[in-house]
Formats: C-alpha cells, structure tokens, sequence
C-alpha cells in the first residue's frame, strides 16, 4: 500500500453567488486539471436567513453535473423540464445537466434560521456532454452508513467503499464520495484507488493528515510516541487538501474529532472551454451555446 502525498492544504475562500448567497469556495475557476475532473466546490453554511435566503434563481448548465449535498435546511429546487422538489437534511441530488437544462435552487432554513450544504461539479466527457439530462435524488435514509468498532462513520454516496455501495449510479467519472466522522484520537487509514485524483475537504472539527513526502508521516509519528498534536498542525473547518498518487489516505483526529468529505473520481483528460454555469471542450461549442440561451434554442425539446 502507498499513502497519497499532501500536495496542497488550504482554506476555502469566502465568496458571493445567485443572488447573494454568501458561502466558502475550497475550488473553482481556476485550474481545471487540478481536479479532474471536478471543476468546483463550495460550501453554503450561514447562520443568517438574509446571508442565503434570495438563492440561485433560474440559471443554464451544460456539459456538466452538479451535486448537491444537504446537511441542515432544505433546497427548494426546480427546474426548465417541470421537476419540483425539496432536498432535506441529509439528502443528495445528483444533476447531470448534459445538452442543457435551466434550473433554481432555492435554499430554506432550518427552524433556526441556519442553512448548510455542499455543491460540487464534475465535469462530463465529450462523449456525454450532449446526453439527456437527468436527476437523481436520494434522500437520507436511503445512504448507507457503516460505523466501526473504534466508532468511525463513513456514509456512502457514491462508489463501493468497506461493501458498502452508494445510491448514486451511472456516474460518468465513476466517483467515490463519502461522509467520514473520526472521533477524537482516533488514527484512520482510508483506501482510495490509485488511478483517482482525491481530495478532502474538512467541515467539522480538525485533524493531520499523514503525508507520504515526511518519513512516516511526521505529524503521525508524534501521536505514535504519545506526543499530542500541535493544533497548529491540524487541518481545521473549510480546509481543503488536495492528495497526490497513491492508494490510501491515513488521517489522525484531534481533540474534538473531525468530519470531513473525501472525495475521488477518474480524471477525463480532455481540453476544458469554461465560461460561467458552461462547460465544453472547445471555444467554439462553448460559443455556440451562449448564442443558444439568446436565441432560445438552448434546451432541447422533450421526445
């Protein structure tokens, strides 16, 4: 087995969207190789109704799936082809947007007042672009959760992990997307293939994840000796780490536990032509649709 190197720790940055909803993004609009192939995730979690009420109201995606990830309150969703809904806490909507699709997400609080959830997108393959776009909601009770012995949870969304499989299918990177609690003092190897680029992403808590380039992982060794970890060296609330190749990833919690997101998928590899809720693999198909959203062509007529 080989730990994946930490090849990047740092901290989402807080950011504007829709209509003024105030949230952290850990990455977006920048590199999308970085990733590959996620192209964005933020972090929507305020206290405040006024910091998220006014939502995502009707926007275009292309090329792309979104994946919408609720921990407290509910998003109020529809969207151009007649789908209504509600995601609750808990709950999981995976939107392939695929040819095009015009959609709002509108975010409600829970009876305090307090809104949490991730989006994350994933970028599709060339081949797939123009498919039928598509959703899958899965509510919460329908996520496996496994609980080990040392009381480690892990709930599954996507991908098999521990022979658990997650209810999201037919996902073109194939990804693996898990919830992991590690309680306080517990050390915790994660497997993770090889030929997936990984990332974490801490919300809850802190901890020190083990890195391949320090002999045995520097901060690990110091809990093997008995020694407790500075909490300088924890990756706390909205930390982002970013991991190299390699087939598992092994994290030490600290005094509170921690909670974070590890997520992976097989990179796509192909040119990326970006522009806002749009992505393609050439200036041209990205030009081509912007001329379609003025031209109202833009979505394809149901068959």
């Amino acid at each position: 087995m080989s730990l994946r190197p930490t090849l990047e720790t740092r901290r989402a940055t807080p950011t504007m969207e829709g209509a003024g909803v105030k949230l952290h993004r850990a990455f977006g609009f920048q590199d999308p190789s970085e990733l590959d192939p996620f192209l964005l995730f933020d972090d929507f979690r305020n206290e405040r109704p006024q910091d998220f009420e006014k939502g995502f109201p009707w926007h275009p995606h292309r090329g792309i799936e979104t994946i919408t990830y609720v921990l407290e309150g509910t998003v109020e969703h529809s969207d151009s082809l007649g789908n209504t809904g509600n995601l609750g806490a808990g709950d999981v909507q995976w939107m392939t947007a695929g040819s095009g699709i015009m959609h709002q997400e509108m975010p409600r609080g829970n009876a305090k007042g307090q809104m949490h959830g991730f989006q994350l997108w994933g970028n599709l393959p060339s081949s797939q672009k123009m498919t039928a776009p598509r959703y899958q909601d899965v509510t919460s009770a329908d996520i496996p959760e496994i609980i080990e012995d040392d009381g480690t949870r892990v709930r599954v969304i996507t991908g098999d992990f521990w022979g658990k499989t997650g209810p999201v299918d037919g996902i073109a990177a194939d990804p693996q997307y898990l919830d992991v609690t590690v309680p306080a003092g517990v050390k915790k190897t994660f497997p993770v293939d090889t030929y997936r680029r990984a990332f974490a992403y801490v919300f809850q808590g802190a901890g020190a994840f083990a890195d391949a380039s320090a002999p045995s992982g520097v901060l690990l060794e110091k809990e093997v000796a008995g020694q407790e970890l500075n909490i300088r060296d924890l990756s706390g609330d909205r930390t982002l780490i970013r991991f190299g190749t390699g087939d598992e990833v092994t994290v030490q919690a600290g005094p509170e536990g921690m909670r974070f997101l590890l997520i992976s998928g097989a990179p796509i590899d192909e040119p990326v032509a970006w522009h806002g809720p749009i992505v393609m693999n050439t200036r041209a198909e990205l030009e081509r649709a912007f001329a379609e959203l003025r031209n109202g062509t833009f979505i394809a007529p149901a068959h």
